[in-house]
């Protein structure tokens, strides 16, 4: 588990685009986050950053948020490094992040510590496995805000308890065409469990792209919250594949995804909202075996596109169109036979 989620492919690729696992802690000495000054941030922070820098199986790229471009910062969120939330203000904030990234801890976001450990593909267990490692080791460095009743103590009410969120990224483009989506994200959240856009709570669901992530911390362990969590996802991703094998006996689905890939190889001009659409054709057609294209190079294109990551690979600001431009032309590159 090395590379980069969005730079390979794990189990169950064809729907289950990646998985993560979210701890949020707090040092019991310090107040939460939102009563900190910006010296008592800072005083966090380098006490967090001395504790992970002494870890023995990790090494952590460290970067003061504030020195940071805006597009950097949000570039951190377009590749889910880093939530919406903690790009939207910088000060007295910092990340840590492994080189792979597959392990990024955000210091001063809602709470002192917001791990998450993301793999490619459905790796409930690898990532969980990591991410109670990593805690275990920091714990006995630092002094987590824990009660025998409540569990870790966060500055969200709803996050008390384990403290921990799961969840897991799916492609479900034939559970939206066939309209089962509205129902499902109305059962899932019956269950203890919410389904979402997967660019940040309230998004749209960008490129048929959805997050389903635990909701209950509190009165449930960890492993229980996974295992439910596991259970759903794989009945979800059972339904979203019959949900395909209805959708292609109509000929036009095929024809829709060529036409989706004949905009995406020869267009001039794409937006990032077209581009997610219809490279979520194309996935579709590729797990089909009708699009000649591996799915690692389709989930690196859908992170490399988004605007914030296309400007900082020409290391300048770019206007609307200009980035509309570029996006199609590195597009048609991709695509090239």
């Amino acid at each position: 588990m090395c590379a980069k989620w969005y730079l390979g492919t794990g189990a169950q690729n064809d729907v289950v685009i990646n998985t993560s696992i979210h701890l949020a802690r707090n040092i019991r000495t310090y107040p939460f986050p939102a009563r900190l000054s910006l010296p008592e941030k800072l005083k966090v922070n380098a006490v967090i950053k001395n504790a992970a820098d002494t870890m023995d199986e990790y090494s952590f790229n460290h970067y003061e948020m504030k020195t940071l471009s805006q597009s950097e910062v949000v570039s951190l969120a377009e590749r889910h490094l880093v939530s919406p939330e903690f790009a939207s203000s910088r000060d007295g904030r910092a990340l840590l992040l492994t080189e792979d990234e597959a392990v990024s801890i955000m210091l001063n976001e809602e709470d002192h510590i917001r791990l998450q450990v993301m793999y490619a593909g459905f790796a409930l267990d690898d990532a969980y496995r990591t991410a109670r490692s990593i805690d275990r080791e920091l714990s006995g460095k630092l002094d987590f805000a824990f009660d025998d009743k409540l569990g870790y103590l966060t500055q969200d009410p709803t996050a008390l308890g384990t403290g921990m969120k799961a969840s897991v990224v799916l492609h479900l483009p034939a559970l939206v065409s066939t309209s089962q989506i509205t129902k499902l994200i109305t059962t899932v959240s019956k269950l203890g469990l919410s389904l979402r856009g997967s660019y940040g709570e309230g998004a749209a669901a960008k490129g048929d792209m959805f997050r389903l992530s635990n909701t209950i911390t509190l009165g449930i362990s960890e492993k229980a919250a996974i295992e439910n969590l596991k259970s759903i996802a794989l009945q979800i991703a059972a339904q979203e594949r019959t949900a395909r094998e209805e959708l292609f006996k109509a000929p036009v689905t095929e024809d829709r995804i060529y036409r989706a890939y004949g905009v995406l190889k020869y267009a001039r001009l794409i937006d990032t909202n077209e581009f997610m659409e219809l490279m979520s054709l194309v996935r579709l057609g590729a797990v089909k075996g009708i699009i000649n294209m591996d799915c690692a190079q389709i989930e690196a294109l859908m992170i490399h596109m988004q605007p914030a990551t296309i400007s900082l690979s020409v290391d300048r600001p770019l206007d609307r169109i200009e980035r509309d431009k570029l996006r199609a032309m590195m597009v048609r590159r991709a695509l090239k036979d």
